[in-house]
C-alpha cells in the first residue's frame, strides 16, 4: 500500500516540479554560500596584510566585521530558504497530498 503511494506521488507532475525547483534553488544557495567562503578562506591564504589592517585607531582588525559579515550572512541565506520552503515549497507539498488522497 505505501509503495503504491509513493509510487503515485512520485510520477505527479507537481512532485518532480517540486524536486526539481527545490534541488535547483539549494544548489544555487550551496554555490553563494561556497563562493563566500572560499573567498575568505583565500583572503586568509593570501591576502593578510588585508584583513591584518587596523580599523580607525583602536586594535581591531578587518578581519573581524568580515568575519561576522560571512556569520550574518549565512543566517540571511539560512532564512531565504526557510522562508522559500515554508511557503512555495509546503505549499506545492499540500497541493500533491490532496491530488493523491
Amino acid at each position: 500500500m505505501i509503495h503504491k503511494k509513493a509510487l503515485e506521488i512520485s510520477k505527479n507532475p507537481k512532485f518532480q516540479q517540486l524536486v526539481k525547483t527545490r534541488s535547483r534553488y539549494s544548489w544555487f544557495l550551496t554555490f553563494v554560500m561556497m563562493f563566500m567562503y572560499f573567498g575568505f578562506i583565500c583572503l586568509v591564504a593570501f591576502n593578510k596584510d588585508f584583513l591584518a589592517r587596523p580599523i580607525g585607531s583602536g586594535v581591531t582588525t578587518l578581519s573581524i566585521p568580515i568575519g561576522i559579515g560571512m556569520i550574518l550572512f549565512t543566517i540571511i541565506l539560512t532564512g531565504l530558504y526557510v522562508r522559500r520552503a515554508n511557503t512555495e515549497f509546503d505549499d506545492l507539498t499540500q497541493e500533491i497530498l490532496k491530488e493523491t488522497k
